[in-house]
Formats: structure tokens, C-alpha cells, sequence
């Protein structure tokens, strides 16, 4: 099987044209990064012979790449997230993506194809807590804001994406209703009163590896913080715990911006978009495939881990993307304002 599935991948990227010598990939650090060396990077060099020289970063593509340290280097391919993908293919910064050449989008999971960009992975912005230091297991976003009854700091995304999210909910709105509420002038007061009162207990994180690194050392007890992150990370800290309730789920992309190397571009992104290597990236951190037939390779405990499983995606909340395009410049000034006060 394992022979034969070699030979298809070989097939594959040596029926597209002729090899870049070097391809500039930049995706988020951390446990991320690493996965997807070994699912992604090594197995596309060692079949078609193009070197990878990859970066990393936050995640933040406006802040560090289009207007920030970055701009600079040319990209070929680059991991974005949903907001960033529907504000810069709508803006004309990502290539269109050739998806006769990628492979038919029935054969992904909804919301993991678009014009501009084809998902890597599924993720939640989960609840992670410290079983340790914890006074009892946080059932959700109210325990979270609740200080009393589980004293300790809190780890925070510095961002107003997600916080305000999860202030709402704490604060008794259903998750159905968030971006609807948060679409107010009254639903973003209401947001940041209750957030106001948990500032004083939060440690503000901006890269994804923090939040496992602030809960491992006792910095904080709970933190918002990606799923995978906390459990890759399970193995050297096992007091590290997840809390599915009220997660808030979402998917990452792949793109290509303008002016890269868009052959060599789309034959990377077709193989990485191939089942055996998503099911390889999910054996080593607990994202979910996007391509459909990569779940069904997958042993059931790992399945049961990941975002995708019928009893997380029962507590999750997709995050709109399209909120965040519309409403996100706005709410981050107002965020930063506040954090300054």
C-alpha cells in the first residue's frame, strides 16, 4: 500500500512541469511548522527534488507581512487564516488558484475551498487549563471570567478576535448569537465592560506556543489557546487539559501571493492537499484534514482528538470569517485603545 500510494505521489508531481530549484514557504511556528516539515516540506523535496526554505510568523499576515518586518521577502506559498484570506484575495494581493491542477472541491470539507485559497487544516480556539493549579475543571467561558471560584491569571490572545467572542459568551450570550450581538455599537460596549473586568488577571500572548509554555510554568491556570498546541505538548506537560465547550472552530489556508512562483506554488499546495499527507500532518498534531478521505485514514483515537470528531464539533461555533474582514480594523483599533488604558 505504502509502495504504491509512493509511486502515485511520485507520479503526481512529476507529471507537472518542470521543478522550481527553491520554494519560499511561510506558515505558523511551533508544533504547526513541524508537522507540516515532515508531512509536507521533506516528502515534496524528496519527490520532486525542490528545495524548501521556510519561515515563520504569527499568524498576523497584514501586520507582518503586508505592512510589517516581512515585506520584503517574496513568498511563494503562505498559511493565512480566514479573515486574512477573504480581506487579501479580495484585495487582489493572492493569486487565483488552479484548481483543476489541485483536485476537485467536493472531495474537501466545506468552508476549505475558495478561490484564492485551499484549507490545510481545521482548528478551534479552545479553553486550556492546568489540572494542577486549577481549583476545579472550567466548564466554559463563565469559570473562565470566574476568579472566585478558580482564583489564577488567565492567558489571553493580544487581539480583539476571539476575546471579544469569548467576553460575550461569558457574559450569558449564546453562541449562536455572537457576531450577531457583536455586529452592535451595544454588543461591542457590552463586550468590552466584561472584558474590563477580567483585565487585571490576564497575561496577554501573542505566538500560538505561548499559552502551552504560560500554562506548563504556572504563569496562568487557564488560557484561550489552539488545540493543537495543547495537546502536542501533553506528552512533556500532562497537566495540560482541553475544554471543548463553546469552542470557536476554524480553518487555515493555503495561498499564493502576487508576484510568486505560481507553478511551483500550485504543485506544492496539490501535494500537500493529497489524503496520505493530510492524514500524516494530523498524526503528528491534533488539526483535522480537509480533504474528506483523510479522516477515513486516520486511527479512531486520533479522530476522536481532532476538531472534526461529531462530539467536539457539537460545542463549536464557526468562526465568520466575513465578520472580520468587515468589522475587524475597527474593533482591533478599539482594542488597542483599550488595552492601553
Amino acid at each position: 500500500m505504502r509502495a504504491h500510494t509512493l509511486t502515485l505521489t511520485l507520479g503526481l508531481v512529476m507529471s507537472l512541469p518542470t521543478q522550481a530549484a527553491e520554494l519560499n514557504i511561510l506558515s505558523f511556528g511551533g508544533a504547526n511548522k513541524a508537522a507540516q516539515e515532515i508531512a509536507f516540506y521533506t516528502p515534496f523535496r524528496d519527490a520532486g527534488g525542490t528545495a524548501i526554505k521556510s519561515g515563520d510568523y504569527n499568524g498576523d499576515y497584514y501586520r507582518e507581512i503586508a505592512q510589517g518586518k516581512n515585506s520584503g521577502q517574496q513568498w511563494d506559498v503562505v498559511e493565512v487564516s480566514a479573515p486574512e484570506l477573504a480581506r487579501a484575495c479580495r484585495e487582489g494581493r493572492f493569486q487565483k488558484l488552479d484548481w483543476a491542477r489541485i483536485g476537485k472541491p467536493e472531495d474537501f470539507v466545506a468552508g476549505s475551498v475558495s478561490e484564492c485559497g485551499v484549507g490545510i487544516f481545521t482548528w478551534a480556539v479552545v479553553l486550556a487549563y492546568n489540572a494542577d493549579s486549577a481549583a476545579r475543571v472550567p466548564r466554559n467561558w463563565q469559570d473562565f471570567w470566574d476568579v472566585k471560584a478558580i482564583p489564577g491569571k488567565r492567558g489571553m490572545h493580544q487581539s480583539a478576535r476571539y476575546t471579544l467572542e469569548f467576553a460575550l459568551m461569558a457574559d450569558g450570550v449564546a453562541p449562536a448569537d455572537v457576531y450577531q450581538v457583536l455586529a452592535t455599537p451595544a454588543g461591542v460596549t457590552r463586550a468590552f465592560n466584561k472584558l474590563t473586568q477580567l483585565k487585571p488577571h490576564i497575561v496577554w500572548w501573542e505566538s500560538p506556543a505561548q499559552p502551552a509554555q504560560m500554562l506548563a510554568y504556572d504563569k496562568v491556570v487557564m488560557s484561550v489557546a489552539y488545540n493543537g498546541r495543547i495537546t502536542a505538548e501533553q506528552k512533556n506537560w500532562p497537566k495540560l487539559r482541553v475544554q471543548w465547550n463553546d469552542n470557536l472552530y476554524n480553518i487555515n489556508y493555503w495561498a499564493i501571493p502576487k508576484g510568486a512562483n505560481s507553478a511551483a506554488a500550485t504543485r506544492f499546495i496539490t501535494f500537500a492537499s493529497q489524503p496520505e499527507n493530510q492524514k500524516t500532518y494530523s498524526s503528528y498534531i491534533d488539526y483535522g484534514p480537509t480533504r474528506l478521505t483523510a479522516l477515513q485514514l486516520l486511527p479512531r483515537e486520533t479522530a476522536m482528538r481532532l476538531p472534526t470528531s461529531p462530539a467536539n464539533l457539537a460545542s463549536a461555533t464557526p468562526m465568520n470569517g466575513e465578520f472580520w474582514v468587515k468589522h475587524g480594523p475597527a474593533l482591533e483599533a478599539r482594542f488597542t485603545q483599550w488595552l492601553a488604558r
